[in-house]
This record gives structure tokens, sequence and C-alpha cells, in this order.
């Protein structure tokens, strides 16, 4: 596994999280509020979502999760600010296997 396919997992992870958080203060807005719409915002999260799940299912095949570890990453991206929490620990666990093939030491966390 190459460092690209984490930097595109991690990038497309926080993207994804923060459309998502806009999304969701659309909709409350939309909804308990009557006002905006979210048919733009909804639709630019929907794409960033498939590349999220695209580069997710990347790493987790590249890294072999089992099943349910790649359902819970990806449940990550659907969750308001669960990507925030879950990124970090796939992140340190994805050094730790670049690390372990490379025979380096793990990278710290800035």
């Amino acid at each position: 596994m190459k460092e690209n396919v984490l930097t595109r997992y991690r990038v497309m992870a926080y993207i994804t999280a923060v459309w998502l958080l806009v999304f969701t203060v659309a909709i409350v807005l939309k909804y308990g509020f009557d006002t905006g719409d979210t048919m733009l915002i909804s639709q630019i999260h929907g794409v960033l979502f498939i590349i999220y799940v695209v580069f997710a299912f990347d790493l987790g095949s590249k890294m072999k999760w089992p099943f349910g570890k790649l359902l819970w990453v990806l449940a990550a991206g659907c969750i308001p600010v669960a990507s925030f929490f879950v990124e970090p620990k796939i992140t340190q666990e994805a050094r730790a296997h670049l690390a372990g093939v490379r025979g380096a030491p793990v990278k710290a966390e800035a």
C-alpha cells in the first residue's frame, strides 16, 4: 500500500464530513425555520460521498479489513461529525501498517 491511498482517504473523509455538516445545517434551516433550499448541497454531498466510498473501499481492501470494519468506516461518512473521530484512528492504524511493511518508524500525527 502506498501513502497516497491513505492521503486520498483522509482528504475525502474531511471534505465529506464538512459537507455533511453543511447539509445538516441546511436541512435544519429548511424544515425547522422554513428557509433555504437543500438541493444543490445534497447533490454536492452525494457526489463527494460516492468518492469517499471508493477511496475508503480502496484503503480497506489494501489494509485487508474485515467487512464489518469497512461498513463502520463507510457509516462514518453518513453520521455528522463521526468522520472527525474515525479518521484519526484509521490514519494511525494505516500508518502503523505502512511502517510495518517498510520497516520504518511510525510518523507522529501533527
